[in-house]
């Protein structure tokens, strides 16, 4: 029994003379969460041409000028012109450990916020690269 006595204090006084192991990883970084993608120009609707399609607006910016790189799940779009949008990615975890990216466009105001379709119809261009 006396052998083991001395068995904490051996155990501490390696773990405190122990040299710590220098993290490899990278530096802490910001998440980006929002991106501004420009002033609200206009939008036009696009009615699906099957039952089970979605109704789509396609939105241009001052920045995103082009029909087709911007498109949202809606039959209106009630944005301003003039107006700052933003791309907001939000996880949407379901209650498991894995998540999935959820895209919206939203502007200054709260209440108006749409949900983009991804990946873009007409260029194929996937909402995460703006990230």
């Amino acid at each position: 029994m006396k052998k083991f006595a001395g068995f904490p204090i051996l155990f501490v006084l390696l773990v405190s003379c122990s040299t710590a192991v220098p993290f490899t990883g990278g530096e802490d970084q910001l998440m980006i969460t929002r991106k501004y993608v420009g002033d609200f120009v206009e939008s036009t609707y696009s009615a699906p041409s099957k039952a089970s399609e979605p109704h789509l607006i396609w939105i241009t910016t001052t920045l995103e000028s082009t029909y087709g790189k911007i498109a949202a799940y809606s039959k209106s779009c009630d944005f301003n012109e003039g107006e700052r949008l933003y791309i907001r990615r939000i996880l949407s975890d379901n209650g498991s450990v894995w998540g999935e990216w959820q895209y919206q466009i939203e502007s200054d105001r709260d209440n108006i916020k749409y949900i983009l379709s991804q990946p873009q119809k007409m260029n194929n261009k996937v909402i995460s690269s703006w990230f």
